[in-house]
Parts: C-alpha cells; structure tokens; sequence
C-alpha cells in the first residue's frame, strides 16, 4: 500500500510532466476549428483562434463582437466571439493585436527560422504566459504554422504541439464548394499563395514540380499583400484540376512537417467514424495536458464527402490518382522515419483516389 505522501508526490510529479499548452496545426477547413472548439469550451481552457491570421493586424476591440460563424462557413456554433480571447490584448482606440507582424500570416517551410521567426516565438509567448498566469490552459488553432512547426517544437517543447489531418480529397471539397455555391475563392487561392511566396525554397519547389502545379504569372517577391490578391484573382477563373494540385502540393508539404513534430495526431476521418477512437483521442489530450475534450458529436466528414460529390464541379477526379501516387512518394522521398505515419498519409491518399474517382 502506497503511502500518503508516495501518492502525493507523485501526483505532483504528474501535473509538472503535463504539457503547458496546446498548440493545434491544422489546415483551411481540415475542421480543425471544431476540434478547438471542443477544447475551448472546457472551464480550464483560453482558445485563441488563428493566432498568425492576418486578420489580427487590424483587429480593434470594437470588432471582437462581429467575428463569429457565417451561416457559409461551416464551422460550429460559438459561445463567444472567435476572437473574444484577444480582448486583454487589444488596446482602446488603436488597432492591432499587441506584439502580432502581419509578416506572421504567411506559413514558411525552411528548415533554419527566418529573420522574423524570434519576434513570433515573442508573441507567442507572451499570450502563453499571461494565460498561464491566471490558471488556465492556452490552446492555439493554428492554419499557418505546419511549415514552421519544427521551428515551434523547439521553441515550445513545454506545450503539446497537436497535427490535424484530413483526407485532401474532403479537405479541399469542402472550400471549393464554398467558391462554387458563394463565390468564396479565398480557400482555392491559399495555396497558390503560400506556394508562390516560398517557392524560393528547393523542397516548396520540388513539391510543386511534383504535383504540376501552374502558379499565376505575378513576381511574387514584388509585394506579397500584391501577389495575394493576384492569387485571389487567379483562383476566381482556374482551372479546377490545377486547384487540386497546388492544394495536394501545400497538403503535403505541412504533413511533411507533421510526420517528426507532433505529440499526437488527430485524424479527422476516423474521428468522425469511431466512437471508440473519439473515447482514445480525449484520453490522450487528458493524458499529456490534463484537458478532456468530448469528442463524441464528431461528423462522419467522409460520408458526408461522398454524398455531395454531384456539386465537386470542373474536375476529372480520376485523373487525380497520378497526382496522388506523385505526392506519395514525394513524402516517402524525404526520408521520413515515422513508418507508422507514411502509413497514415498512404491511407489518406487511397482515401481520396475513392472520393475523386466520384468527381466528374
């Protein structure tokens, strides 16, 4: 029988070994919002939401109330604004959350951090701390830091650094209906933006060349917020194989990143699935960080794939297959030590030769 203070001490050995912090790597409509929402909604949980989106260089307190789910977006019903937890760091009359660069918005996949690297780490760390500070567990819903997470791993080795995979075939569905049905090409043109501004880099450039993806025909190091807009433009009229490809090139590029720096993989198909596996992920989160998170309303996002392949309009999903088979090996290319991970990724891939053989 364990003594009194044997249970005590190693309890307390138990709270200190826990992860301070999560830190959420997602994509766009991964739905990676609603597994933070799920976290957020826990009593010793702060959210905050899109940390590096470039929304937040012109935020002001008097915005924090409009910023909440459109009946387009798809994403969950909120309690609180997306941005409410931002609120102690915006200040009256001024604009702008306090220490966020605009330069933050734009992910980065170089294996050394770039110059503005130290003054991210910086705000980041300040928002940790001061949540910290008053007790509660800070959890970040990123969509732009898979590239750099390696970078974030070693810089915050305290928090558990959590990737988000969905099956690209769904993945990219899921925005393409929206440019479809709402004239919504902010989720076609993300890739084509975060490939174009780091194509000086060889791996961004071999990813590209392996997936055949044809980027719009802007300098892009002539000003970014320029090439931005240009890939906006671009995604209005492109051709809807060449969006799938640069969104496969991007998709594989950040699970490149993923496959040596998470501390747990949430993955998104089977989540919807499996109760069994939505009972194991909440026991994991409880496990390194203390939080448990009920994931039991999950959807099955696949099924859901599957039935509304009629409105996937544009592309000859077959052909997709090639492009599937090329990213593969690409990945598996890189030397990857994670077998169990290329597996994962290789299940994803015959996943989505399923769902865009539908695709017409």
């Amino acid at each position: 029988m364990s003594h009194p203070s044997s249970q005590q001490s190693q309890t307390s050995t138990h709270e200190k070994a826990l992860k301070q912090g999560i830190f959420l790597h997602t994509g766009w409509r991964s739905a990676g919002t609603w597994v933070w929402s799920r976290l957020r909604a826990l009593d010793a949980a702060t959210g905050f939401y899109e940390p590096l989106s470039n929304v937040l260089a012109d935020l002001s307190l008097a915005d924090v109330d409009a910023s909440r789910p459109t009946l387009t977006s798809g994403h969950p019903p909120l309690a609180r604004p997306y941005f409410d937890e931002y609120r102690p760091f915006l200040r009256d009359g001024a604009r702008g959350v306090d220490g966020y660069r605009k330069r933050f918005g734009i992910d980065r996949f170089a294996a050394v951090p770039d110059a503005e690297f130290p003054a991210l780490q910086a705000y980041l760390h300040t928002l940790c701390e001061r949540t910290l500070e008053h007790g509660q567990v800070p959890v970040f819903k990123f969509c732009r830091s898979s590239g750099r997470l390696p970078w974030l791993k070693q810089a915050f080795p305290q928090v558990m650094h959590v990737g988000v995979l969905r099956n690209p075939a769904s993945q990219f569905a899921s925005g393409w209906v929206l440019n479809q049905q709402w004239s919504n090409a902010f989720f076609v043109a993300a890739p084509f933006r975060v490939l174009g501004l780091n194509q000086s880099d060889p791996l961004v450039r071999e990813a590209i060349a392996v997936c055949g993806v044809t980027l719009p025909p802007v300098a892009p190091n002539s000003n970014e917020d320029a090439y931005a807009l240009a890939c906006e433009q671009y995604a209005r009229s492109v051709e809807g194989s060449n969006a799938y490809r640069a969104f496969v090139a991007l998709w594989m590029l950040c699970a490149l990143k993923m496959a040596d720096g998470v501390d747990l993989l949430v993955d998104i198909d089977q989540l919807g699935q499996s109760r069994e596996y939505a009972g194991n992920l909440s026991a994991a989160f409880q496990a390194q960080c203390g939080l448990s998170p009920d994931f039991g309303s999950a959807r099955d996002l696949v099924d859901e794939t599957r039935r509304s392949a009629a409105r996937i309009g544009g592309i000859d999903g077959r052909a997709m297959r090639a492009v599937h088979s090329a990213a593969l090996k690409f990945l598996k290319a890189q030397g990857v030590s994670d077998a169990a991970f290329i597996e994962r990724v290789r299940e994803k891939m015959v996943l989505a030769n399923e769902l865009t053989d539908l695709w017409r």
